[in-house]
């Protein structure tokens, strides 16, 4: 005698195939009874209106009542409005990347410490790392560019850096303030 081909898996597997594609007719015969027996919408049961906020509502607008006037200056946008800022033109930074096979690298800005991408095109020549050079920055294809690079002496390139505060000097107490913070003696406490 031959062992059955089908597995306890197989068997499991097809129950469950079989009892879903139940399950489903039995939820598109409920649909399509529940469909039958639900009443039948008008075109006008179907139409929304908008009332003066902006909301769908059922009933029509009333056409005896008044608008409300909008008047341009009320209305307040969230964004802020633009300050115009001062920026510099020419920017300092170092190389701190740059393939010469490939002609592009990396400057970093010595204000902002952000990576700015460098074509060989914007460059008077090849760059090397550690090159002290100036730029101006421009919008490109895929982001701000560097054009216009420019090598620089050590003496231009000074990075911008916050300076720490010089310490203040310590004040001394005059001798009476001194004498007046002295604790008052054991023997005489009225001191």
């Amino acid at each position: 005698m031959a062992k059955s081909q089908q597995s306890f898996n197989k068997k499991e597997r097809e129950k469950k195939k079989r009892k879903k594609r139940q399950e489903k007719l039995e939820r598109r015969e409920q649909r399509k009874l529940e469909k039958d027996a639900a009443p039948k919408k008008t075109f006008a049961d179907q139409i929304s209106y908008l009332d003066e906020d902006g909301n769908l509502t059922d009933t029509p607008p009333d056409p005896t009542k008044k608008k409300k006037v909008i008047k341009l200056e009320d209305i307040i946008i969230s964004t802020p409005p633009t300050v115009d800022v001062v920026v510099e033109k020419v920017r300092k930074g170092i190389v701190k990347f740059f393939n010469d096979d490939k002609g592009y690298g990396f400057i970093v800005d010595s204000k902002t410490k952000d990576n700015i991408f460098v074509h060989i095109n914007n460059c008077p020549g090849p760059l090397k790392e550690h090159d002290k050079v100036s730029f101006e920055l421009e919008e490109g294809h895929k982001g701000i560019v560097a054009v216009d690079v420019k090598f620089i002496s050590d003496e231009e390139y000074k990075p911008t850096a916050k300076k720490p505060a010089a310490p203040k000097p310590v004040e001394e107490k005059p001798a009476d303030e001194n004498a007046a913070t002295e604790k008052p003696s054991e023997d005489n406490p009225a001191e």
